[in-house]
C-alpha cells in the first residue's frame, strides 16, 4: 500500500473509532449517551448480548457499533466485538486485525474462540472477525454452534456487540434477534426512507426481537459537525 494510501486509510479509521482518538469530542459523548440509554433500557434484565443493525447498507451501522464497543470497554466493561456481517465484514479494518480466521471458522467447528479473538488498541475490547466469507451465513448463525458460542462469549465479557447485516437486505439479523437481550437500529439522517425504517422495525418484531431503541446516525448540525442521536423506545 503506498504511503498516500495509508495516510487516507489512517484518517478514515480516526474517524470512524473517534471515541477512541477523540474521547472529549461532543460526537464521543454521543456514543456515551447512547451506552447510558442502553444500560437503562431495561429494569429486569441486564443488557449484556446487543445486535446493532440497520435497514439498509452504508448507513453507518458498523461505524456505531465499533464505537459502542469502544465507549463500554472505556467504561471498565469487559467487550467482546463480534462481526457477525459475513457477507461484507469491516470490523478487521476497523480495528487494524487480520481476518484469515474468525466467526465463520467457530460455525463451521475449524477453530475455537480463543483461536480467533484479537486484542485492541483499546484496554478491555476484543474483536472477532467475520473470517472467510461462507457460502451460507444465516444457516451458520442459526445454528447451535453460535448459540454456543454465545453462551460462551457471556461467559468470558461483560457485553457483547454484534455487528450485522442491514435487516432488510438479508435475513441474517432477524436470525439473530431473538437470541440477543437487545436489538439496536440504525437510521442515516436524510438517508434512510420512512418506509424502509417502518420495515426494519416489522422484521425485528417479527422475529421477536428486543427493540431498545433507533440511532440517528449522520445528523449534521450548524456548526458542521456530524452527531449521533439516541430516541429510546423504538416506536
Amino acid at each position: 500500500m503506498a504511503r498516500k494510501d495509508r495516510k487516507q486509510l489512517a484518517q478514515l479509521l480516526n474517524r470512524s473509532l473517534i471515541s477512541m482518538t477523540a474521547p472529549k469530542s461532543p460526537i464521543a459523548e454521543q456514543f456515551r449517551t447512547v451506552r447510558t440509554n442502553i444500560q437503562f433500557s431495561s429494569v429486569d434484565k441486564e443488557i449484556k448480548t446487543l445486535i446493532v443493525t440497520s435497514a439498509r447498507p452504508a448507513e453507518g451501522k458498523s461505524t456505531v457499533v465499533a464505537n459502542l464497543a469502544v465507549v463500554f470497554a472505556q467504561q471498565g466493561k469487559k467487550v467482546l466485538l463480534i462481526d457477525s456481517d459475513m457477507r461484507k465484514p469491516t470490523v478487521h479494518y476497523t480495528f487494524q486485525t487480520e481476518n484469515h480466521s474468525g466467526l465463520s471458522n467457530i460455525l463451521a467447528r475449524q477453530a475455537t474462540l480463543n483461536d480467533t479473538v484479537h486484542e485492541t488498541k483499546q484496554d478491555k475490547l476484543w474483536v472477532l472477525p467475520s473470517g472467510p466469507i461462507p457460502p451460507n451465513p444465516s444457516e451458520l448463525l442459526g445454528s447451535k454452534a453460535m448459540q454456543t458460542l454465545l453462551e460462551q462469549a457471556e461467559e468470558e465479557f461483560d457485553v457483547i456487540l454484534l455487528d450485522t447485516p442491514p435487516i432488510i437486505a438479508v435475513t441474517d439479523a432477524q436470525v439473530l434477534a431473538n437470541v440477543a437481550d437487545g436489538v439496536v437500529l440504525v437510521v442515516g439522517s436524510g438517508k434512510t426512507e420512512v418506509d424502509s425504517a417502518k420495515k426494519a422495525k416489522e422484521l425485528l418484531e417479527s422475529a421477536q426481537a428486543k427493540i431498545l431503541g433507533v440511532v440517528l446516525n449522520n445528523k449534521k448540525t450548524e456548526d458542521d459537525q456530524y452527531y449521533y442521536y439516541y430516541y429510546y423506545g423504538g416506536k
